[in-house]
């Protein structure tokens, strides 16, 4: 099918976003060190990697965008 993710996933990720928009860059590894990081989020691994999956989807699309 592709590249489907739920509602959770990408309401998620929208809000660190815009929480935190300077820690997140176009890596999976170190989006996933920052969420581990954050004291706030309690997810399990599979949802934390979904959530930084998506967050380096999302940053490599906007800098595709600006260039």
């Amino acid at each position: 099918m592709g590249r489907i993710k739920t509602l959770l996933i990408k309401r998620t990720t929208r809000k660190l976003i815009i929480k935190f928009p300077n820690k997140f860059k176009d890596n999976f590894e170190g989006n996933k060190k920052v969420l581990a990081k954050i004291k706030d989020l309690e997810m399990d691994k599979k949802i934390r990697n979904s959530v930084a999956g998506y967050i380096t989807r999302l940053i490599k699309r906007e800098k595709k965008k600006k260039q």
